[in-house]
Protein backbone atom coordinates (compact mmCIF):
# COMPACT_ATOMS: atom_id res chain seq x y z
CA UNK A 1 0.00 0.00 0.00
CA UNK A 2 1.18 3.22 -1.17
CA UNK A 3 1.47 6.39 1.49
CA UNK A 4 2.35 10.01 1.87
CA UNK A 5 4.49 11.03 4.22
CA UNK A 6 2.45 11.28 7.72
CA UNK A 7 3.55 15.38 7.64
CA UNK A 8 2.02 15.85 3.99
CA UNK A 9 -1.19 13.62 5.22
CA UNK A 10 -1.77 15.63 8.13
CA UNK A 11 -1.84 18.52 6.37
CA UNK A 12 -3.74 17.68 3.85
CA UNK A 13 -7.32 19.63 3.99
CA UNK A 14 -10.01 16.94 2.29
CA UNK A 15 -12.41 20.01 2.35
CA UNK A 16 -12.08 23.13 3.39
CA UNK A 17 -14.79 25.43 4.35
CA UNK A 18 -13.80 28.43 5.67
CA UNK A 19 -10.21 30.37 6.24
CA UNK A 20 -9.05 30.07 9.25
CA UNK A 21 -8.85 33.23 11.26
CA UNK A 22 -6.81 32.10 13.91
CA UNK A 23 -3.96 34.61 15.19
CA UNK A 24 -1.48 32.59 16.60
CA UNK A 25 -0.77 28.70 14.84
CA UNK A 26 0.89 27.06 17.19
CA UNK A 27 4.39 25.68 15.86
CA UNK A 28 4.99 22.59 17.00
CA UNK A 29 8.65 20.49 16.31
CA UNK A 30 8.37 17.86 14.16
CA UNK A 31 8.63 15.12 16.54
CA UNK A 32 5.53 16.57 18.88
CA UNK A 33 3.52 16.98 15.93
CA UNK A 34 4.44 13.05 14.58
CA UNK A 35 3.77 12.16 18.41
CA UNK A 36 -0.29 13.78 18.12
CA UNK A 37 -0.74 12.21 15.12
CA UNK A 38 0.00 8.79 16.15
CA UNK A 39 -1.79 9.04 18.84
CA UNK A 40 -4.86 10.16 17.13
CA UNK A 41 -3.95 7.38 14.84
CA UNK A 42 -4.01 4.73 17.79
CA UNK A 43 -7.72 6.16 19.26
CA UNK A 44 -8.80 6.41 15.67
CA UNK A 45 -8.26 2.42 15.31
CA UNK A 46 -9.45 2.02 18.90
CA UNK A 47 -12.46 3.56 17.63
CA UNK A 48 -13.17 1.06 14.61
CA UNK A 49 -12.31 -1.93 16.70
CA UNK A 50 -15.05 -0.51 19.43
CA UNK A 51 -18.01 -0.23 17.02
CA UNK A 52 -16.91 -3.11 15.33
CA UNK A 53 -17.21 -5.24 18.38
CA UNK A 54 -20.30 -3.96 19.57
CA UNK A 55 -21.70 -4.40 15.94
CA UNK A 56 -23.32 -0.77 16.68
CA UNK A 57 -22.14 2.34 17.36
CA UNK A 58 -21.46 5.71 15.46
CA UNK A 59 -17.85 5.98 13.74
CA UNK A 60 -18.53 8.41 11.21
CA UNK A 61 -18.38 11.56 13.76
CA UNK A 62 -16.06 9.50 15.84
CA UNK A 63 -13.25 9.64 13.55
CA UNK A 64 -14.08 13.88 12.76
CA UNK A 65 -13.62 15.07 16.50
CA UNK A 66 -10.36 12.84 16.92
CA UNK A 67 -8.08 15.40 16.59
CA UNK A 68 -9.26 17.77 18.45
CA UNK A 69 -9.68 15.31 21.16
CA UNK A 70 -6.06 14.26 21.11
CA UNK A 71 -4.98 18.25 20.95
CA UNK A 72 -6.78 18.64 24.45
CA UNK A 73 -5.95 15.38 26.36
CA UNK A 74 -2.59 15.03 25.42
CA UNK A 75 -1.75 18.86 24.54
CA UNK A 76 -3.28 21.09 26.56
CA UNK A 77 -5.86 20.09 29.57
CA UNK A 78 -4.80 19.74 33.15
CA UNK A 79 -6.55 16.66 34.02
CA UNK A 80 -4.78 13.30 36.18
CA UNK A 81 -5.62 10.12 35.72
CA UNK A 82 -4.84 8.64 38.71
CA UNK A 83 -7.56 11.41 40.05
CA UNK A 84 -10.10 11.45 37.64
CA UNK A 85 -12.21 13.21 40.31
CA UNK A 86 -9.16 16.02 41.07
CA UNK A 87 -11.42 18.98 41.98
CA UNK A 88 -8.80 21.71 40.01
CA UNK A 89 -9.34 19.48 36.60
CA UNK A 90 -10.05 20.71 33.43
CA UNK A 91 -13.15 20.02 32.61
CA UNK A 92 -14.41 18.28 29.39
CA UNK A 93 -18.42 17.22 28.08
CA UNK A 94 -18.72 15.65 24.87
CA UNK A 95 -22.25 17.25 23.85
CA UNK A 96 -22.54 15.20 20.68
CA UNK A 97 -22.52 11.88 23.19
CA UNK A 98 -23.34 9.68 20.38
CA UNK A 99 -19.44 9.43 19.56
CA UNK A 100 -18.62 7.86 22.65
CA UNK A 101 -16.40 5.63 21.36
CA UNK A 102 -13.57 8.42 20.26
CA UNK A 103 -14.08 9.65 24.33
CA UNK A 104 -13.65 6.45 25.80
CA UNK A 105 -10.62 5.69 23.32
CA UNK A 106 -8.82 8.90 23.90
CA UNK A 107 -9.32 8.59 27.96
CA UNK A 108 -7.87 4.98 27.81
CA UNK A 109 -4.92 6.08 25.88
CA UNK A 110 -4.83 8.97 28.42
CA UNK A 111 -4.39 6.19 31.17
CA UNK A 112 -8.25 6.52 32.35
CA UNK A 113 -8.68 2.59 31.97
CA UNK A 114 -7.22 -0.34 30.36
CA UNK A 115 -7.17 0.21 26.76
CA UNK A 116 -8.20 -3.76 26.50
CA UNK A 117 -11.78 -2.70 27.92
CA UNK A 118 -12.57 -0.95 24.97
CA UNK A 119 -13.53 -4.10 22.96
CA UNK A 120 -16.25 -4.20 25.59
CA UNK A 121 -18.41 -1.25 24.32
CA UNK A 122 -21.59 -1.47 24.61
CA UNK A 123 -21.69 -4.91 25.81
CA UNK A 124 -24.24 -5.96 28.96
CA UNK A 125 -21.27 -6.48 31.47
CA UNK A 126 -19.01 -3.75 30.20
CA UNK A 127 -19.38 -0.05 32.26
CA UNK A 128 -19.10 1.50 28.61
CA UNK A 129 -21.84 2.38 27.65
CA UNK A 130 -23.24 3.43 24.29
CA UNK A 131 -23.32 7.11 25.53
CA UNK A 132 -20.40 8.42 28.12
CA UNK A 133 -21.64 7.59 31.78
CA UNK A 134 -19.68 9.73 34.13
CA UNK A 135 -21.47 7.40 36.99
CA UNK A 136 -19.07 4.28 35.64
CA UNK A 137 -16.40 5.71 33.61
CA UNK A 138 -13.54 7.50 35.17
CA UNK A 139 -12.46 10.52 33.03
CA UNK A 140 -15.78 11.17 31.90
CA UNK A 141 -17.18 14.55 33.57
CA UNK A 142 -20.72 14.71 32.50
CA UNK A 143 -23.44 11.65 31.25
CA UNK A 144 -24.41 13.10 27.54
CA UNK A 145 -26.49 11.84 24.68
CA UNK A 146 -29.68 13.99 24.42
CA UNK A 147 -28.56 16.66 21.86
CA UNK A 148 -28.41 20.13 23.49
CA UNK A 149 -28.04 18.98 26.97
CA UNK A 150 -23.90 18.54 26.74
CA UNK A 151 -23.43 22.30 26.03
CA UNK A 152 -26.23 23.36 28.84
CA UNK A 153 -23.82 21.11 31.20
CA UNK A 154 -20.32 22.88 30.64
CA UNK A 155 -22.23 26.25 30.46
CA UNK A 156 -23.36 25.19 34.47
CA UNK A 157 -19.64 24.07 34.85
CA UNK A 158 -17.77 27.37 33.64
CA UNK A 159 -20.67 29.75 35.94
CA UNK A 160 -19.81 27.14 38.99
CA UNK A 161 -15.94 28.16 38.39
CA UNK A 162 -16.24 31.61 37.81
CA UNK A 163 -18.07 31.87 41.16
CA UNK A 164 -15.65 29.63 43.14
CA UNK A 165 -13.22 31.59 42.07
CA UNK A 166 -11.05 28.23 40.34
CA UNK A 167 -9.09 28.67 37.27
CA UNK A 168 -10.21 25.29 35.75
CA UNK A 169 -11.22 25.60 32.12
CA UNK A 170 -14.46 23.71 30.66
CA UNK A 171 -14.04 22.57 27.01
CA UNK A 172 -16.68 20.98 25.12
CA UNK A 173 -17.67 19.64 21.61
CA UNK A 174 -20.95 19.84 19.43
CA UNK A 175 -22.32 18.52 16.69
CA UNK A 176 -23.25 20.68 13.61
CA UNK A 177 -26.37 18.45 13.51
CA UNK A 178 -26.87 19.04 17.44
CA UNK A 179 -27.77 22.77 16.82
CA UNK A 180 -31.31 21.94 15.60
CA UNK A 181 -32.06 21.85 19.26
CA UNK A 182 -33.25 24.50 20.63
CA UNK A 183 -31.58 24.32 24.02
CA UNK A 184 -28.05 24.95 22.20
CA UNK A 185 -28.69 28.74 21.53
CA UNK A 186 -30.61 29.01 24.98
CA UNK A 187 -27.38 27.36 26.68
CA UNK A 188 -25.16 30.19 24.07
CA UNK A 189 -27.31 33.36 24.95
CA UNK A 190 -26.39 32.27 28.78
CA UNK A 191 -22.86 31.88 28.19
CA UNK A 192 -22.57 35.10 26.78
CA UNK A 193 -24.41 36.85 29.34
CA UNK A 194 -22.41 36.00 32.03
CA UNK A 195 -19.03 36.53 30.22
CA UNK A 196 -18.05 32.98 30.40
CA UNK A 197 -14.32 33.13 29.13
CA UNK A 198 -13.36 30.07 30.88
CA UNK A 199 -15.60 28.22 28.41
CA UNK A 200 -14.63 27.03 24.99
CA UNK A 201 -16.28 24.80 22.97
CA UNK A 202 -15.79 23.26 19.53
CA UNK A 203 -17.98 22.74 16.57
CA UNK A 204 -17.67 19.28 15.12
CA UNK A 205 -18.82 20.75 11.24
CA UNK A 206 -18.22 17.80 9.33
CA UNK A 207 -21.78 18.60 7.40
CA UNK A 208 -23.20 15.61 8.32
CA UNK A 209 -25.70 13.96 10.12
CA UNK A 210 -27.42 10.97 9.84
CA UNK A 211 -30.28 11.98 7.35
CA UNK A 212 -27.61 13.65 4.96
CA UNK A 213 -26.33 16.63 4.87
CA UNK A 214 -27.43 19.78 7.34
CA UNK A 215 -28.16 22.11 4.75
CA UNK A 216 -30.67 19.61 3.73
CA UNK A 217 -31.88 18.46 6.74
CA UNK A 218 -32.41 21.71 8.91
CA UNK A 219 -29.75 24.02 7.89
CA UNK A 220 -28.26 26.32 10.92
CA UNK A 221 -25.99 28.24 8.25
CA UNK A 222 -24.18 30.66 8.31
CA UNK A 223 -23.13 29.53 11.90
CA UNK A 224 -20.32 31.53 12.47
CA UNK A 225 -22.59 34.57 12.23
CA UNK A 226 -25.19 33.51 14.42
CA UNK A 227 -22.48 32.33 17.21
CA UNK A 228 -21.75 35.94 16.98
CA UNK A 229 -24.80 37.24 17.27
CA UNK A 230 -25.49 35.53 20.20
CA UNK A 231 -22.19 36.84 22.01
CA UNK A 232 -19.66 34.20 21.23
CA UNK A 233 -16.35 35.07 20.23
CA UNK A 234 -15.98 33.12 16.72
CA UNK A 235 -12.79 31.27 15.52
CA UNK A 236 -12.71 29.40 12.38
CA UNK A 237 -10.10 26.70 11.90
CA UNK A 238 -9.48 23.30 9.98
CA UNK A 239 -10.00 20.99 13.10
CA UNK A 240 -7.24 18.56 12.02
CA UNK A 241 -4.54 20.80 11.98
CA UNK A 242 -3.36 20.85 15.80
CA UNK A 243 -1.43 23.99 15.11
CA UNK A 244 -5.16 25.46 14.31
CA UNK A 245 -6.93 23.91 16.83
CA UNK A 246 -4.49 24.71 19.91
CA UNK A 247 -3.76 28.45 18.41
CA UNK A 248 -7.58 28.50 18.89
CA UNK A 249 -7.09 27.12 22.67
CA UNK A 250 -4.18 29.93 23.25
CA UNK A 251 -6.42 32.58 22.29
CA UNK A 252 -9.64 31.11 23.69
CA UNK A 253 -7.38 31.44 27.06
CA UNK A 254 -6.06 35.17 26.20
CA UNK A 255 -9.30 35.81 28.45
CA UNK A 256 -11.59 38.42 26.16
CA UNK A 257 -15.05 38.61 28.50
CA UNK A 258 -16.15 36.25 25.94
CA UNK A 259 -16.77 32.16 25.76
CA UNK A 260 -15.37 30.90 22.90
CA UNK A 261 -16.80 28.73 19.67
CA UNK A 262 -14.31 27.34 17.70
CA UNK A 263 -16.08 26.33 14.24
CA UNK A 264 -13.81 23.44 12.92
CA UNK A 265 -14.06 22.20 9.22
CA UNK A 266 -13.60 18.63 9.42
CA UNK A 267 -14.15 15.21 7.42
CA UNK A 268 -16.87 12.41 8.77
CA UNK A 269 -14.95 9.65 8.62
CA UNK A 270 -11.93 10.94 9.09
CA UNK A 271 -8.68 8.73 8.50
CA UNK A 272 -10.96 5.31 6.90
CA UNK A 273 -11.10 6.25 2.98
CA UNK A 274 -14.05 4.72 3.05
CA UNK A 275 -15.75 6.41 5.41
CA UNK A 276 -14.90 9.77 4.88
CA UNK A 277 -17.67 12.03 3.50
CA UNK A 278 -20.58 9.37 3.89
CA UNK A 279 -23.14 10.18 6.07
CA UNK A 280 -23.92 6.54 5.62
CA UNK A 281 -21.16 5.89 8.72
CA UNK A 282 -22.92 8.52 10.91
CA UNK A 283 -24.24 4.72 13.03
CA UNK A 284 -23.46 1.84 11.34
CA UNK A 285 -20.61 -0.28 12.26
CA UNK A 286 -17.95 -1.79 9.94
CA UNK A 287 -18.44 -5.78 9.54
CA UNK A 288 -14.49 -7.51 9.28
CA UNK A 289 -14.19 -7.00 6.18
CA UNK A 290 -14.05 -2.86 6.54
CA UNK A 291 -12.73 -3.24 9.90
CA UNK A 292 -9.58 -5.68 8.38
CA UNK A 293 -9.18 -2.42 5.89
CA UNK A 294 -9.61 0.45 7.96
CA UNK A 295 -7.09 -1.13 10.09
CA UNK A 296 -4.56 -1.48 7.17
CA UNK A 297 -4.88 2.35 5.89
CA UNK A 298 -4.19 3.28 9.54
CA UNK A 299 -1.51 0.72 10.58
CA UNK A 300 0.15 2.20 6.83
CA UNK A 301 -0.26 5.88 8.11
CA UNK A 302 1.32 4.74 11.99
CA UNK A 303 4.26 2.67 9.44
CA UNK A 304 4.56 6.15 7.73
CA UNK A 305 4.57 8.45 10.43
CA UNK A 306 7.67 5.65 12.07
CA UNK A 307 9.66 6.04 8.83
CA UNK A 308 9.54 9.50 9.02
CA UNK A 309 10.25 10.13 12.71
CA UNK A 310 13.47 7.83 11.91
CA UNK A 311 14.20 9.26 8.88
Amino acid sequence: MKTRSSYSILNSIAITLFTSNCKGVVKMPRNELIDLARKATLIRKHIIEETFCAASGHPGGSLSCTDILTALYFREMRVNPANPSWKDRDRFVLSKGHCAPALYATLAEKGFFPAEDLTGFRSIDSYLEGHPNMTYVPGVDMSTGSLGQGISAAVGMAMAGKMDEKDYRVYAILGDGELEEGQVWEALMCAAHYKLDNLMAFLDHNGLQIDGKITDVMSPEPVADKFRAFGWKVILIDGHDYGQILGAIAEAKSGSGQPVMAVCSTVKGKGVSFMEHQAGWHGTAPNKEQRDQAHAELDAFLKAMEDEDNG
